[in-house]
C-alpha cells in the first residue's frame, strides 16, 4: 500500500514538472546574447522572460518585447534578476497589450529570424527575432502574503508523540 502511495506521489509530481502544451518540446541551449553575436536563422529556440511591451501589427501579427530569463523545469521564467538580454517574439494574430501587459511572465517557441535594431532607453540594440509558432502567458503570481500554504509536516507534539500539522498563512 505504501509502495502505491509513493508511485503516485512521484508520477503526479512528474506530470507537474512538465511544459504546457504549446511550449513543450526539446530546445537546444541557446541564449539571447548567442544570437546577439552570431547569426542563428532558422534555430528552434524556446525562450521565456519578462514582458516589456507589446505591440499588435498591421500585417495580423502581434510582437512581444520580453527581458529574458532563465526558465525552471515547466519552462516557465525564473524569478531572477538574471537575464541573457531582450528579444522579440512576433506571433500571427492579435494579442491585447493590456492581457498582454508589462511585467507579465511569458514563454515562447519558434525559429529564429536574425535580429531587428532598436533601442533600450538610448542605448543601440540588437533584438534577435523569434518567429513565434507558439506563446504561452504565465498566471499571475501572487505575492508571498497572499498565499496559503498548506504542507504537511510530522514532528513531535508538546504533550505526547507525534502530530500531523498543516500550514497556515505564510
Amino acid at each position: 500500500m505504501v509502495r502505491l502511495v509513493v508511485l503516485l506521489l512521484v508520477v503526479a509530481l512528474a506530470g507537474c514538472m512538465r511544459p504546457p502544451r504549446p511550449i513543450a518540446g526539446t530546445f537546444p541551449a541557446l541564449t539571447v546574447a548567442d544570437a546577439q553575436q552570431q547569426p542563428h536563422t532558422g534555430e528552434r529556440v524556446r525562450w521565456g522572460g519578462s514582458i516589456v511591451a507589446t505591440t499588435p501589427n498591421d500585417d495580423g501579427t502581434t510582437c512581444v518585447e520580453v527581458v529574458s530569463k532563465p526558465l525552471d523545469a515547466q519552462a516557465r521564467p525564473r524569478r531572477t534578476d538574471d537575464t541573457f538580454g531582450r528579444f522579440y517574439a512576433c506571433a500571427t494574430g492579435f494579442y491585447d497589450p493590456s492581457i498582454w501587459a508589462a511585467d507579465r511572465e511569458m514563454t515562447a517557441i519558434g525559429s529564429l529570424e536574425g535580429t531587428r535594431q532598436g533601442k533600450v532607453g538610448d542605448y543601440e540594440y540588437a533584438f534577435p527575432l523569434v518567429r513565434a509558432d507558439g506563446v504561452y502567458l504565465w498566471p499571475e503570481r501572487r505575492p508571498m502574503d497572499q498565499q496559503v500554504i498548506y504542507s504537511p509536516w510530522i514532528g513531535w507534539g508538546p504533550y505526547w508523540g507525534p502530530y500531523w500539522g498543516v500550514g497556515g498563512w505564510y
